[in-house]
């Protein structure tokens, strides 16, 4: 029996492969710093989806088109959906997308996650929803609904570049719920909310957000080795290192890393964060020599989304958004096998009396 499920194979997946000892990621045969750097969200969800879904409609046409829908549809609900938590909230906006399993339900989902993002930013705000514009980039119009003002090219870009990198990762935990979900034939849009809501747990998607809590209670560089042994002492996790797959450095971190090198507004945080992670790295491999515990993907995620002005509640969304597409493919590809997931257990319980007796 393994809890975890660590050693148990679940699937056959051509969409990605998670190298843990060798610390690289293959979405789709390309590795993910390639996808990052010559793909845009539309043409990485077209690699997703290829073979799975008929996309043969423009998706960066489709998907500008769909959000205008997808805000129409909402419009009445907004004022229902802005006092609920974000991730929660969210939920909400998906449950009123389509529940079919072609593309047309595919991108309506994407869009109506996007919108919805957008909109609980601007309500969190206490502002008014961003109606969305059907002839930019995704990303680039997330960002705008987000923040109410137009993105610049740099902006847009690292934005897009953090949505390639993680659409997809293996067999996670929501990925997993999705695909479960998805072979019951319950719908994507089933298979979505589910993903979602496993990565609203805190030891799935929900690191950002503490990662920068950490760096503004460490403060400064020269506070760091105290603050860390401090916490270290205390039992506590240092959030944006180690990983349940990776044994090495996560990939995606470099290529986050890189991408906030290119935003201005990053500057003394990156700096901050640099310095913080060499004295972290060297006091985990101290005091954990047994345990490969290295940079994982959230601790750039939440420079760079810092950088973006994304506010902190918004960082489980803004996974969501990128992730989406990989939970749609993953959802078609189970769709495929005709197989319900239905694994074995054993009983550990007491048995009946009679049963004991005999």
């Amino acid at each position: 029996m393994d809890a975890g499920l660590e050693k148990v194979v679940a699937a056959e997946t051509v969409l990605s492969d998670v190298q843990g000892a060798e610390g690289r990621l293959i979405i789709r045969g390309k590795d993910v710093e390639t996808l990052a750097r010559e793909f845009t969200f539309e043409q990485t969800a077209g690699h997703l989806w290829a073979g799975f879904l008929d996309t043969t409609p423009e998706l960066q046409t489709a998907l500008g088109k769909a959000r205008v829908k997808a805000f129409e549809r909402m419009r009445q609900d907004f004022a229902r959906l802005a006092p609920l938590p974000e991730v929660d909230a969210l939920r909400a906006a998906l449950s009123l997308a389509s529940d079919g399993h072609d593309v047309a339900a595919a991108i309506e989902l994407v869009a109506t996650m996007a919108v919805a993002t957008g909109a609980i930013a601007q309500m969190k705000a206490g502002r008014t929803p961003v109606a969305p514009d059907a002839k930019a980039l995704h990303g680039a119009d997330l960002l705008r609904m987000i923040r109410g003002e137009a993105p610049s090219t740099e902006e847009a870009r690292a934005l897009d570049a953090y949505l390639v990198t993680i659409s997809d990762h293996g067999l996670n935990a929501s990925t997993f719920v999705a695909r479960c979900v998805a072979s019951t034939r319950a719908g994507l849009g089933s298979a979505v909310i589910a993903g979602l809501s496993a990565l609203k747990g805190p030891l799935h998607g929900g690191a950002p957000g503490p990662v920068l809590d950490m760096l503004d209670g460490i403060g400064a560089a020269d506070r760091a080795e105290g603050w860390i042994r401090n916490a270290l002492d205390r039992g506590e996790r240092l959030m944006g290192f180690g990983h349940r797959v990776y044994r090495t450095r996560d990939p995606r971190a470099d290529v986050l890393k890189s991408v906030v090198n290119s935003l201005p507004a990053s500057s003394g945080r990156l700096a901050l964060a640099q310095a913080i992670e060499g004295r972290i790295l060297q006091k985990l491999a101290a005091e954990k020599p047994d345990r490969k515990l290295d940079t994982n993907v959230e601790y750039y995620t939440a420079i760079l989304l810092e950088a973006l002005g994304i506010p902190r509640g918004l960082f489980t969304c803004l996974f969501g958004c990128g992730r989406v597409t990989g939970w749609i493919a993953h959802a078609r590809e189970q769709l495929g096998t005709g197989r319900l997931v239905r694994p074995a257990s054993t009983y550990v319980g007491p048995m009946p009396a009679d049963s004991v007796a005999a």
